[in-house]
């Protein structure tokens, strides 16, 4: 894009002579995002503009109880520790960011006074550093004063390599400065495109210093805030139940004129997602329930209960199945899956394009996902403008098996194809729910054919998706061959969303599993393109960058996409909520409030 042309057009909008929206319609047809073209037009001297909420009560409380589901109960509490969304949304009932997106991916002030802009003073036309400006006044929910010094400490806590923090990749880069009591400068290593990460979103919850300080580095799981979490958020702790339930009484003290509307707050874990769907959509027992992986017939015949409605969220989730780069079967100084180990067969290419052939992407979508899961041959998939049109997607069992046969994978007497000893014979592992083992017997079948023997493994979700170092059946663990889970982008911008892919990212005992490239993949030229990503303010040539990183990991069968999965929930006919396909279902929790 030319710097010239873009100077330009954000002049115009200065002045009056362009919309907004007109700026950011221009933005995405040369392939940049809304939030992007919103934090460019920041950078460019426009504030950005602040949506008005529809929030009608005149009073907090007086809601009575507010119940949701969350199938895959959150197993732990602290945001920094989060291994997967439902741990983030756990998190997200008692914690806060500075900002948070909103449905529309427009930047939403939370525990931040004010966004950040050229106008104000918050964004350096360099693009290196930020301001951020604090709300006064809010409190921590056992009366302590929220103040730059516990923005200070969350750098401090999440950087360290010795917290083992999932959110250590939005902190060990930056600089973060106390300029006042409620003022702090966050310092970036050179220009950043993408300054709304540090602090923002499901990342960016923000822990109290006064109560984890004593337990920052190889204390960090020690504290016993992680259980019984102390935060600014609309609801104060009541009690926790690992996997089971959350619950939360109503914040008096918070600091948003209204709210909270409801008296106090449930959260229910366990059971599965069809249970689940039918107490929000048939019986009425719960007002919503999170993450529906129901089939879409199934979807549909609960909606005519007439007690809720199926809310479908755009946003980039991909259904995916992972190859494992190392040996599960292999221990080394106590740990399988070793970065010292390699897979004894799917460091193979062959054996991963032959995978890739044999998934039927179609009949998966057409008779299984319906409008809750659509084919795609990325693993990027949204926002648009960093969709890929280079990588293809096609169901061959014939060319999975010629492809096999010029690699010298040769059947066996029992048919499974064996080289040098070896034969492919896999586990594939995933959580339990009714699609996935549906989509697990789909791809069995077609392996069969080709000489891949699968024997398909399949975990309680709870289990699957646990922060528990000591549980072998973790999907971060990876004691499989293949796994398949979702996985969702926390920000409108797919550079973090990429680490999955980063050699310096892989999970593993040192960093206690909290590594983001769970495959292990360790590829030079991904790391040097995704390294220039970080740096590159022109939004086109960023979005190639990104683009790039997703075609080597597609087209090294790192990983076989099977469904790009919108947000799919379930929700009261009378409960007001705009769940974010950008951020948590959570994100706006004060402002929920139900129609009387």
């Amino acid at each position: 894009m030319d710097t010239r042309y873009l100077q330009a057009i954000i002049n115009r909008v200065k002045q009056g002579r362009l919309s907004r929206r007109g700026f950011i319609q221009r933005m995405i047809a040369v392939g940049l995002t809304a939030p992007m073209a919103t934090q460019l037009l920041a950078i460019g001297g426009v504030a950005m503009a602040q949506p008005e909420a529809t929030y009608k009560p005149t009073k907090a409380g007086g809601g009575g109880l507010l119940k949701v589901l969350w199938w895959q109960g959150p197993t732990l509490l602290n945001p920094h520790f989060a291994v997967g969304t439902k741990d983030q949304d756990g998190s997200r009932v008692f914690y806060e960011p500075l900002a948070s997106w909103d449905e529309e991916g427009n930047l939403r002030a939370t525990l931040a006074a004010e966004l950040p802009s050229r106008e104000n003073g918050g964004l350096a036309a360099d693009g290196k550093s930020v301001i951020w400006k604090l709300k006064q006044g809010v409190r921590w929910h056992d009366g302590k004063p929220f103040t730059a010094d516990d923005v200070v400490f969350n750098w401090e806590y999440a950087r360290n390599p010795a917290t083992s923090a999932t959110t250590i990749g939005s902190y060990n880069k930056i600089t973060v400065e106390k300029v006042d009591d409620h003022t702090v400068r966050i310092l970036f290593p050179g220009p950043t495109p993408f300054w709304a990460d540090p602090f923002v979103g499901a990342p960016g919850m923000i822990i109290p210093k006064h109560l984890f300080e004593a337990y920052a580095g190889d204390k960090s799981r020690d504290a016993p805030a992680n259980l019984a979490p102390v935060g600014t958020g609309p609801y104060k702790f009541k009690s926790f139940r690992p996997g089971d339930q959350v619950s939360g009484v109503i914040n008096t003290d918070y600091h948003k004129p209204n709210r909270p509307y409801f008296d106090a707050f449930e959260m229910k874990g366990g059971g599965d997602a069809v249970s689940a769907a039918r107490a929000v959509l048939q019986t009425g027992e719960y007002d919503y329930a999170w993450n529906m992986q129901v089939e879409d017939e199934v979807l549909g015949r609960l909606e005519r209960g007439g007690k809720g409605r199926v809310r479908v969220t755009e946003s980039a989730g991909i259904e995916h199945i992972q190859c494992n780069f190392t040996d599960p079967w292999t221990e080394v100084d106590g740990e399988r899956s070793s970065l010292k180990t390699k897979h004894p067969t799917l460091t193979d290419p062959a054996v991963r394009q032959a995978l890739s052939l044999l998934l039927d992407q179609d009949s998966i979508q057409k008779y299984i996902f319906g409008r809750t899961g659509i084919g795609t041959s990325n693993f990027v998939t949204n926002p648009k403008q960093y969709r890929s049109k280079n990588t293809t997607k096609e169901f061959s069992i014939e060319k999975a098996i010629g492809v096999l046969e010029q690699a010298d994978w040769k059947p066996g007497p029992d048919g499974i194809r064996v080289k040098d000893g070896k034969a492919l014979k896999y586990i594939f592992q995933t959580s339990i729910n009714q699609p996935r083992q549906k989509t697990q017997q789909v791809f069995k079948q077609a392996c069969q054919k080709a000489g891949i023997d699968l024997e398909l493994k399949s975990v309680v979700a709870s289990v699957f998706f646990s922060s528990d170092m000591s549980n072998p059946d973790t999907y971060t663990k990876f004691y499989a061959d293949l796994q398949m889970y979702n996985t969702t982008p926390d920000r409108p911008d797919p550079g973090v969303f990429l680490d999955i892919f980063v050699s310096t990212e892989a999970a593993q005992k040192a960093n206690k599993w909290q590594g983001k490239n769970i495959p292990r993949w360790q590829n030079e030229e991904l790391d040097r393109i995704h390294a220039q990503t970080n740096g590159e303010l022109d939004p086109v040539k960023r979005a190639e960058l990104l683009i790039a990183c997703n075609d080597l990991a597609v087209k090294n069968y790192v990983v076989i996409p099977v469904v790009y999965r919108p947000k799919v929930q379930a929700v009261s006919t009378k409960l007001q909520a705009a769940p974010s396909g950008f951020d948590s279902d959570l994100w706006d929790l004060s402002d929920w409030y139900r129609e009387t």
